[in-house]
Formats: structure tokens, C-alpha cells, sequence
């Protein structure tokens, strides 16, 4: 059996005009942008088309797009950053408890420079209720931080509706939306953030790069300092190459979003019923929520995650516990756990995250590898 790769909330193939794209820029335009010359100027045109391509596929102005490392810089810089500037208006910042590690990292390590950070808990269902996030709010809150779509359960979270009630208050509302670009609609404007993150490798991009959505007006220092590379907001030569790659993947996934939806939800709903069929031990926690349509979480309780993981990758089959970059600590997923899942359900848990390239044949020997390994596991214990 050929491989069959599950995992693409934790990254994607990258695609081969992308691979093209940063050739190009590799090969050929690989003048310092900031370079007066022909050469630099060829590479200024690439990369502020780049730029233009990003930021088309949030609904932004292309001088409101700053290019990053990746998500994890976009929110570390976002966060940390913002709450610096405004810190004179107080020291409170509202964020969820089902946010990525990329998000709540900055808000431990604001906790320890004397910041005051409450986590709004979310439904069972996984989604947060934006009534609740109000409630969090008082004098003092300068920053409110709510992903667009988890990447463990795929929940799409009301962000438009909690800008809604910050916006009076003055609030600043940052969005870390890196699993909701090229899934569903992203759009600025529509949503009233003033920041929001995104990153190239989860839409068949590049890893090493993403961006930053930053609102004209909205005071954000530099992170890094140095040269006066995009815009003054981060120092240090762009990485012509991957921000080339972003934003071709960018204007890529642009195309037939909706056809390519309706796919993903096909298959996933196929494979859904399939998991649920095996037993009365499987369910899917976030079954009844608005979700990302390639993403499913199921638990297999009083089973043991890894071992599932571990049997299907030796028959070929990538999935995942839940974020790659938490995948090592043994501990089942914080969202499960936010959830309000109990132990033996959360411990057996398996993401299953569909994209290009997942067809109905894979997803039914997915299906029954996974019947397979529960019936020896069943034997085994």
C-alpha cells in the first residue's frame, strides 16, 4: 500500500509551482531587495508581489502584510509587542484556553514580566463563547488573542462576534489564524482584527516563513531590530525565496476553495462515519461544532493514542496526537483537556487532518487499518 499522509494540520506538501517559484527567486532574482541596482530592484518586484498576493488572501493592504519566520514569530511579536506599546493602558490580556502553543507561550512568558492573563474556558463542543470572553474583559484589558480555527480539533472559533464587543472598549484584537488560511474564507475586515498571524507551510508553502497582519494605525514595535526591512517592523534581509514561495501558495489556494471544501468535507465525513461504526468506544468530540472541513479528532477510549499512532505509521498511515510541536510530551492535547473530556478519551485521541492528495481508497484502508489495530489491541490488553 502507497503511503497515505493524514497529518496536514501539522504541514503540507509543498506544491510543485511553489517549488518553481522560490527556483526562480533562488536562481535567478537573488538580489538583496534593499539593493539600488537592477539586480536588487528584481528582487524588490518579487518580493512586493509576493507581499501583494498575501495580502489579497486576508482582505488586507499590501503595506499592512509583514513577513515573519512563521506563525510562531507573527504571534510571539503580535503579543509581546503590542502589549509593550500599550502597557500605560494596563496590563490584562484575555486570550482562550484552546489556543496554540505559539500564542499561550507569549502569554506565560507576559504572565512573568507582570502581566495578568485570564483564559476563557470553551464549551464541550470547542468552541468559546464570545459572551464569556466579554465577561473576562474589565479596566485594564489592552489585548484579546482568539485563533480563527484550532488546528487540533478544528473548531472555527466566532472571533468577528469578540472583536464586536472589544472593539467599544478599545480593545486590541489579535487573531492567530495560520490553520484557517487556505481552508476557509480569511478576510481582515470582515473579521475587525487589528493583528492577525498566518504562516506559508499549512497551505502548501514553504516552511520558514509567514506573516502579520498588522492594521494601519495600530502601534506595534519591532520585535527585531536593525535594518529598515519591512517597514521597520523586523530588521534583517528578507528571505526572497520562501516569502516568494508563500505567496504563490497563497494565490494558489485562492483557487476553488469552495470545490476543494466540499471535497475534504466529503472525505472527511466518509471517514467519520467509518471511525464511528467501529464501536461505541469512538466518538468525535467536536462532531456538532462549526470546523475546518479536512480536520477530524476521535477518541478511541480506553485505547492509547500513541500505540494507535505508532501501528497505523508502520502500516503507512501519518496522523497525529494533536499538534506536531506538542506531540513529544506524552500529555494528552490541552484542548481535549479544555473540553472537558474525561482521562481515557483524551488519552486516545487521533487527529486526522485530510488535503490534496486524499482519496476515497485511502481514507476506507484508513479505516480498516484502524479496525484492525483496535481488535489487537483488544487482544493484546
Amino acid at each position: 500500500m502507497s503511503p497515505i499522509y493524514l497529518d496536514h494540520n501539522a504541514t503540507t506538501p509543498v506544491h510543485p509551482d511553489v517549488v518553481e517559484q522560490m527556483r526562480v527567486c533562488l536562481t535567478e532574482q537573488f538580489g538583496n531587495p534593499s539593493s539600488l541596482h537592477s539586480f536588487g530592484q528584481e528582487a524588490r518586484t518579487a518580493l512586493e508581489h509576493a507581499r501583494r498576493d498575501v495580502a489579497t488572501s486576508l482582505g488586507a493592504l499590501p503595506d499592512e502584510v509583514m513577513f515573519s519566520s512563521g506563525g510562531t514569530e507573527a504571534n510571539n511579536h503580535a503579543l509581546l509587542m503590542a502589549a509593550r506599546a500599550r502597557s500605560g493602558h494596563g496590563k490584562h490580556i484575555v486570550t482562550t484556553a484552546i489556543e496554540h502553543q505559539a500564542v499561550l507561550g507569549p502569554c506565560y512568558a507576559l504572565e512573568q514580566a507582570g502581566y495578568e492573563v485570564s483564559y476563557v474556558p470553551v464549551r464541550s463542543d470547542g468552541v468559546v463563547d464570545p459572551a464569556q470572553v466579554a465577561a473576562a474583559f474589565r479596566p485594564g484589558t489592552t489585548l484579546c488573542s482568539v485563533m480563527l480555527a484550532n488546528n487540533d480539533v478544528g473548531t472555527i472559533q466566532p472571533v468577528r462576534d469578540i472583536a464586536a464587543l472589544a472593539r467599544p472598549l478599545g480593545i486590541l484584537v489579535h487573531s492567530d489564524a495560520a490553520q484557517a488560511l487556505g481552508k476557509i474564507p480569511v478576510n481582515v475586515r470582515e473579521l475587525d482584527v487589528d493583528l492577525l498571524s498566518v504562516s506559508a507551510h499549512k497551505i502548501r508553502g514553504p516552511k520558514g516563513v509567514g506573516a502579520l497582519y498588522v492594521r494601519r494605525g495600530t502601534l506595534l514595535p519591532a520585535l527585531l531590530h536593525g535594518g529598515p526591512q519591512e517597514r521597520g517592523l523586523r530588521a534583517g534581509t528578507e528571505a526572497l525565496p520562501a516569502i516568494a514561495g508563500f505567496g504563490k501558495a497563497c494565490a494558489l489556494a485562492r483557487e476553488g476553495l469552495d470545490e476543494r471544501n466540499d471535497a475534504l468535507r466529503e472525505l472527511r465525513d466518509r471517514l467519520e462515519r467509518g471511525l464511528l461504526g467501529l464501536g461505541p468506544q469512538v466518538s468525535a468530540p467536536a462532531a456538532s461544532a462549526p470546523r475546518l472541513s479536512n480536520t477530524l479528532h476521535v477518541s478511541f477510549a480506553g485505547f492509547d493514542a500513541e500505540q494507535l499512532l505508532y501501528g497505523l505509521d508502520e502500516l503507512g498511515i501519518a496522523v497525529s496526537t494533536g499538534a506536531a510541536c506538542s506531540a513529544s510530551s506524552g500529555k494528552p492535547s490541552h484542548v481535549l483537556v479544555a473540553m472537558g473530556l474525561p482521562s481515557d478519551q483524551a488519552r486516545g485521541a487521533l487527529r486526522f487532518s485530510l488535503g490534496d492528495g486524499n482519496d476515497v481508497g485511502q481514507i476506507d484502508a484508513t479505516i480498516d487499518a484502524v479496525r484492525s489495530l483496535l481488535a489487537t489491541s483488544r487482544r493484546s490488553r
